[in-house]
């Protein structure tokens, strides 16, 4: 940069001269050494020492056309004396100035210094935005005055010294006064090196020192020239800390090639160093912030100048070691990374040159037709097509493309899918009813049916797949039959639920484009049990969602469709895969909310739930059982009677299934096995006590000496004497009278030994009963159904399907007023539309049936009613009821009560017919479980009670009618005496 100043027309020029017959004094200088040793620069020769710059006047006619017109003046180098006063050393300073000399501007330009102040014998960048300071700065060197003022501006208060942009901006916007006082007061000569757009180049020369300010915009000062103060270049201090600032220099270069340019810069800019050059060269160089570096330039004690530097370099020696330290561990991070690397590539060629290992693509290939090799045969002939292709895909892919890897997992499930691999199913149908009743009790229907299933098997040697649907309240075991069923057939069981799915992806599986995508369950059913022929379990079919990404009830249409499934086709494999081996069980709640055309392909058996008789059985056999062991108890620890498991089962655990009463059995055998852990702790210091004993006699007959002490100083009780005695006979032998205390008091231990344990386990033993069955599962939940013992006129029981199974309701009828013309129903208990259209129904037939019973009879013409059916917290719907309501409004019409002892179910027409209902089961269960003897059904419904099991149907009188008229002679037309049977 200087060399471009100095070379440009019509300016200061540098001429370099080397004078090789110049006589040059060279005196030893131990400062100069150290610092040519520490920019590793050599000291110059004789011939070649007389580097100097000269600074001459512009030629007369201006043209600065070149040096050799110029009158030279030529210094011997004399190294780094200075005079006694202090004052600058001419021989050894590098810029000889000729006229005008810079000491004799004291008039200049002010540049303010945003960021660090200019050292002389350093160069420095900045922007002037200023117009008016640009001109002035562009003219002064057109007038051969190239210099100007370089000062340090002042934080202002209260900001951050480090908001440089902020710096920056106010700088551009301070003018005049306001910016002379914002300047340091000492600064540094600068001489303009060079200016390219708004862009000056300073070099810096020596220290000024503002005294007054001249003019405003732009800012122009007057300045002092400042000198250091005298000092002896011989002095002991002096030059130690200047040796110290070199040693610590010279460690901070060693890390730093940027450093070493600067030394080399600086000396051949300024010349060689002393000791105020060695101090500004340190300061300059540092890291340090700007008002340090401000204190070492208005510093003019050469001393204390150093010191200042010292501490500065000092500080970016530090800062350098760790950042070494920094640099170093990442480095020994990196290239123990790269070295691992190259090893294992090593290790690799070595491996493949000795014929150890292939490389990956051969070895993935290797291993896909290893997998293959068995399953070949079976295979299908699109298959091992799909497979060979993708295979030589492979081979021709680089193993860091994406491709590779969409094609590695692609080829990775092809080949782990168990093509024509089934597993041996089993045809024997006693085997497979056994192992069904040992598993579930009941559910006659489903185990024939899986008998059917075995049977047609064996008959044509062959199965095909089935898609059967169970379907019943929660709790009475379609789940856990799926499992009993894959044992019982000897297939592979795998279960997933399908509650809430609202994804087709996870049935049909993504497309391989997509980033992250997988096959659908299927496919992943057929890779976990690795056979063709599983039997899953398609749980929750009827709580299928459906969302933005498809409906996923259309999508097991090709699943469950015995038709399709033979050629099921998954997205992500996108070849044909044969289904039609597998046999899939469904479960479901409600079979009206399965779609119909799902619901078209399989085969539904309703699971209508025990009754009580199913339910003692179950727990007898499986519940109590299951919650003993995991709790803990033995058989003999626990005794439930019937009748308190038979009260369990119909104040607690009246619904369908059985999985509420698994709870409460659990329960109940917690509380026990609380109960035991808590005898046991009490019993427990006395059984410790005479564990502890003989151990305590043992450790003291080790030692005879101490045994034979103890014996003596301690009153020793019967028992303990005894246990002592039992191990060391020959310590009291000479005591015949102690030893047969010892006798008499063994015998006694051992008899209350033997009673305590007697009474423990007449302690331990739990029995549960009704009379405390509250205190394990706690206040009954389900009180009697029935509420009248004979019902009064207006109040008939119905009977109803719930959730719960099924349970017996009242149709209450009362009046509220009469009166000509005021015949009207007021119905209330949470009545859905269908019963209230149910009620109005009935108040019509009711009125016809009085006109035709009693015509003289105004009843329904001048009454208000209220129909009510209870319980009114419970919201109720259906058909079913219409011949219950018409039958309450009849009773209530002639005042005369309805047969003890009855309920009935129907949905009635207005001409008087009875249409069929469901929940046949659970609505006569819930009969028998309120003493119901006599039940009115609808003719329709006798195939489904004629279904029923014996044990459900034992002492019921069942009617079934077809018209209302079978119902009134039934419910109205008995002999009062016979009125309770």
């Amino acid at each position: 940069m200087l060399k471009s100043l100095l070379s440009s027309p019509n300016r200061v020029h540098c001429i370099t001269t080397v004078a090789p017959s110049l006589r040059v004094k060279h005196e030893s200088n131990s400062l100069l050494d150290a610092v040519g040793r520490l920019t590793g620069l050599t000291r110059r020769s004789p011939t070649n020492s007389l580097f100097r710059a000269f600074f001459c006047s512009d030629s007369s006619d201006g043209s600065g056309s070149g040096s050799e017109s110029q009158p030279m003046v030529e210094v011997e180098e004399k190294g780094v004396e200075s005079e006694s006063d202090g004052s600058d050393s001419k021989a050894s300073s590098a810029i000889v100035p000729a006229y005008p000399r810079p000491e004799d501007y004291l008039t200049v330009l002010a540049l303010p210094l945003p960021h660090r102040p200019l050292f002389p014998g350093f160069y420095m960048p900045i922007y002037v935005k200023d117009p008016k300071l640009l001109a002035a700065l562009q003219e002064s060197r057109k007038r051969q005055a190239p210099y100007a003022g370089a000062f340090l501006l002042k934080d202002e208060p209260g900001t951050e010294s480090s908001s440089s942009s902020e710096s920056e901006k106010s700088v551009y916007d301070i003018k005049g006064k306001e910016l002379f006082n914002r300047l340091h007061e000492v600064g540094t000569l600068a001489q303009i090196s060079s200016i390219q757009g708004d862009q000056v180049i300073l070099i810096g020369h020596r220290r000024l020192r503002i005294t007054e300010m001249v003019s405003e915009d732009p800012l122009t000062v007057k300045v002092d020239h400042l000198k250091e103060k005298p000092y002896d270049k011989d002095d002991d201090v002096i030059k130690a800390t200047s040796f110290e600032v070199i040693s610590t220099l010279r460690d901070v270069l060693k890390t730093s090639s940027l450093w070493r340019d600067h030394v080399q810069t600086y000396s051949q800019h300024i010349g060689d160093f002393n000791f105020p050059r060695l101090a500004d060269f340190g300061a300059a160089i540092s890291g340090a912030n700007k008002l340090q570096c401000q204190q070492v330039l208005e510093e003019l004690d050469v001393h204390k100048r150093l010191q200042l530097t010292l501490e500065l370099v000092k500080k970016e020696m530090e800062i350098s070691k760790i950042q070494e330290s920094i640099a170093k561990a990442i480095e020994e991070k990196i290239s123990g990374e790269q070295r691992r690397y190259l090893l294992n590539e090593q290790l690799k060629a070595i491996k493949k040159e000795l014929g150890l290992e292939t490389d990956d693509k051969t070895a993935l290939s290797a291993k896909f037709r290893e997998r293959l090799e068995p399953n070949r045969e079976k295979c299908p002939p699109h298959v091992l097509q799909v497979i060979e292709e993708e295979l030589t895909k492979l081979q021709l892919l680089e193993a860091s493309s994406s491709e590779f890897n969409v094609t590695r997992n692609y080829l990775d499930w092809l080949t782990v899918l168990p093509w024509g691999n089934y597993s041996d199913e089993n045809f024997d149908v006693i085997r497979a009813q056994t192992i069904l009743d040992e598993d579930h009790y009941g559910l006659t229907d489903v185990k024939e049916r899986i008998l059917e299933f075995i049977a047609v098997g064996k008959l044509r040697g062959t199965s095909q797949g089935k898609i059967i649907c169970l379907s019943g309240p929660p709790g009475v075991g379609k789940t856990s039959i799926g499992r009993s069923i894959a044992r019982a057939l000897n297939r592979k069981f795998y279960r997933f639920s399908v509650g809430g799915l609202s994804d087709v992806a996870e049935i049909k599986g993504h497309r391989r484009t997509y980033i992250g995508a997988m096959p659908g369950k299927m496919v992943q059913c057929l890779k976990n049990v690795g056979t063709a022929n599983p039997l899953v379990l398609i749980d929750e079919i009827d709580k299928l969602g459906s969302g933005h990404a498809g409906d996923p009830a259309s999508a097991l249409l090709e699943l469950l469709d015995p038709e399709q499934n033979a050629n099921f086709l998954d997205h992500y494999l996108d070849v044909p895969i044969d289904l039609s081996k597998v046999l899939f069980v469904c479960t479901a709640n409600v079979v009206g909310n399965i779609p119909n055309p799902l619901l078209d392909r399989m085969e539904v058996i309703a699971i209508a739930g025990y009754i009580t008789d199913e339910k003692m059985h179950i727990a007898r056999d499986y519940l109590e059982k299951t919650a003993r062991e995991a709790c803990g108890v033995k058989p003999e620890q626990v005794e439930m009677t019937d009748a308190a498991l038979l009260g369990l089962i119909e104040n607690y655990c009246r619904e369908a299934g059985v999985r509420n009463l698994q709870k409460h059995i659990e329960k109940i055998y917690r509380k026990i096995a609380l109960r035991l852990v808590r005898e046991g702790s009490s019993n427990e210091p006395d059984i410790i006590g005479k564990a502890v004993q003989p151990s305590d006699a043992k450790a003291e007959v080790d030692d005879e000496s101490d045994h034979h002490a103890a014996a003596n100083k301690t009153n020793v009780d019967a028992e303990s004497v005894g246990n002592i005695s039992h191990e060391s006979e020959t310590s009291v032998q000479d005591d015949t009278v102690q030893t047969n205390d010892q006798k008499d008091s063994m015998d006694a231990t051992d008899n209350k030994e033997h009673q305590e344990t007697e009474a423990t386990k007449a302690v331990e033993k739990v029995l549960v009963d009704t009379s405390n069955l509250a205190d394990f599962v706690g206040k009954p939940v389900f009180h009697a159904e029935r509420i009248y013992d004979q019902t009064p006129v207006g109040v008939v029981m119905g009977l109803a399907w719930t959730a719960m199974g099924g349970s017996t309701l009242y149709i209450e009828t009362t009046l509220v007023e009469q009166g000509e013309g005021k015949g009207a129903l007021h119905i209330t208990g949470q009545l859905g539309d269908v019963m209230k259209e149910s009620a109005q129904i009935a108040h019509t037939l009711a009125r016809a049936i009085l006109l035709e019973k009693e015509p003289d009879n105004p009843f329904f013409a001048n009454s208000k009613l209220h129909l009510h059916v209870p319980a009114g917290a419970t919201p109720k719907d259906g058909p079913s009821a219409g011949c219950t309501m018409i039958t309450s409004l009849l009773s209530l019409a002639m005042k005369k009560p309805v047969r003890k002892d009855l309920a009935m179910t129907g949905e009635v027409t207005l001409t008087g017919k009875i249409l069929p209902i469901g929940g046949v089961k659970e609505k006569t269960i819930a009969a028998k479980r309120s003493e119901v003897k006599t039940i009115v059904f609808p003719s329709a419904n006798r195939r489904d009670y004629d279904e029923l099991t014996a044990n459900v149907r034992e002492g019921l009188d069942v009617h079934f009618v077809d018209d209302y008229s079978r119902i009134f002679s039934l419910a109205f037309e008995y002999d009062d005496n016979n009125a309770g049977n």
